[in-house]
This record gives structure tokens, C-alpha cells and sequence, in this order.
């Protein structure tokens, strides 16, 4: 009797056609820093309805592709990157989020140093953009975008994944200045020195600044053996490049 209940697979589409004709897609937001502000890398929508505006990487994913390898490919095949760390961080699912019909969207966000990548541009309107000078984006860009800033702002107090976007070797003065800029607002230079010497993130390297305008600070690079032990989850976010 109770097979007499089942459906077949060709009867739960036949009976819920609308419910397969979704698409998925990916959109990827990597942050970058330089010049003293947090950057995003966007592209030119390709869309006549988002004609000149700006959007992020992303596409749809392919019938027989998995979530993570859709993002991996939309990066590799726009930017040349395929050694960067993607992290899932909201799915967005507006009705009327695309004109083209209901696509559901996946977000996944990676900070990179933007000097240590060099960008295969396949495309010639892909740009680092400081993310304090958006305001507008294609779709729900802006959205997706702002999600994933809160994201990182909610995780750098505690995770190490600010050093993703320094050079191997830098200033207290360039760690300040990428805090400010991925929170948006002036810290305590005195309060944020002593923070950071008390958690024991940093290792100084016993070399100063060269070339600079100002008087040149000590360099320091990552502590990364201060996450070595019991505590996985860190290591891997301290190290997503």
C-alpha cells in the first residue's frame, strides 16, 4: 500500500514543474587593499538593462556543477586566479532579484594582496574599486556586497584573516589603516597598538620601512604559529591565500 503512494521522479516534476525551472548562480566578492583603502574587484555588467553599471564576478552555475566549483570557475575563468580561498556567506533569493527570471544566488567572499596577484584580465572593464565609493550596483550587488563587509567586519576582531590582503612584511601604521578602512572609522592608535602586541598576532622582523614619506616603523609579518595548535579553523582562515 504504501508504494501505491510513491511518486516517481517524472511525476514530482510533471506535478511541480515551476519548482524546476529556478537557475542558481554564484557571485564572488574579493576584497583587496591598496593605497590605504578596502577595494572590491567588479566587472562591467554585460546586460543591456544594466547598461555602464557595475556588477560583481559571478554567473550562473552550470547543470552539473557543484556550488564551490561554480565560484572557483567564475574566478579562474574572469581574473586567472585559482589559488585564493572562496567562503560561502549568504544565499539570496529576492523574487525579482534578476530580470532574466527567478535565479537564486550564492555569495562567497576571499581577501587577497592585491600586489601579490597579478590579474589575467580576460576582460577589459574588470577593476579595483574602494569599496567606500559604491553606492550603486547591477541587481542586488550592493546588497550582496554590504552583506559580505559585515561579514569581514564581524570576523577581524577575533580571526586573522586581515593579513590575507598585507604584504608578507608590514607597518603597525598599514594594519591600522586597513582596520579603519574595512570599519570604516578612526581607532585609537595607542588602544590598537596595545591590542594587537597582547594578543601576540604579530612577529617583528627587526627591519624598518623603506622609501617612505614618513618616519619609517618597524615591519612586522604574521604570527601564523600562534594558530598552529588546536585551532584549525583559524589556521585555515589566517591562511586563505
Amino acid at each position: 500500500m504504501g508504494n501505491a503512494l510513491q511518486k516517481t521522479i517524472q511525476q514530482l516534476k510533471s506535478d511541480n514543474r515551476e519548482f524546476f525551472h529556478m537557475a542558481l548562480s554564484v557571485d564572488c566578492v574579493i576584497f583587496g587593499f591598496d593605497d590605504n583603502e578596502l577595494k572590491v574587484l567588479l566587472i562591467k555588467s554585460d546586460l543591456e538593462e544594466f547598461h555602464d553599471e557595475w556588477s560583481l564576478l559571478g554567473d550562473l552555475v552550470m547543470p552539473n556543477e557543484n556550488l564551490d566549483s561554480a565560484s572557483y570557475r567564475v574566478l579562474k575563468d574572469r581574473t586567472g586566479l585559482d589559488d585564493v580561498f572562496l567562503e560561502q556567506v549568504y544565499t539570496f533569493g529576492d523574487v525579482n532579484r534578476h530580470p532574466a527570471g527567478r535565479v537564486i544566488t550564492t555569495a562567497w567572499y576571499s581577501l587577497i594582496n592585491i600586489k601579490d596577484h597579478q590579474l589575467s584580465l580576460a576582460h577589459n572593464e574588470l577593476h579595483w574599486h574602494p569599496v567606500n565609493e559604491i553606492s550603486t550596483l547591477a541587481f542586488d550587488h550592493k546588497k550582496i556586497l554590504d552583506t559580505c563587509l559585515k561579514q569581514l567586519q564581524s570576523k577581524i576582531d577575533e580571526h586573522p584573516i586581515v593579513f590575507n590582503l598585507l604584504p608578507e612584511k608590514f607597518s603597525l601604521r598599514e594594519l591600522q589603516s586597513l582596520y579603519e578602512s574595512i570599519h570604516g572609522t578612526k581607532l585609537d592608535r595607542r588602544n590598537f597598538r596595545k591590542k594587537f602586541f597582547l594578543m601576540d598576532w604579530l612577529i617583528d622582523v627587526n627591519e624598518l620601512e623603506q622609501d617612505v614619506p614618513h618616519r619609517p616603523g618597524k615591519l612586522y609579518r604574521f604570527n601564523a604559529d600562534r594558530f598552529s595548535d588546536g585551532k584549525k579553523e583559524n589556521v585555515q582562515e589566517a591562511q586563505l591565500h
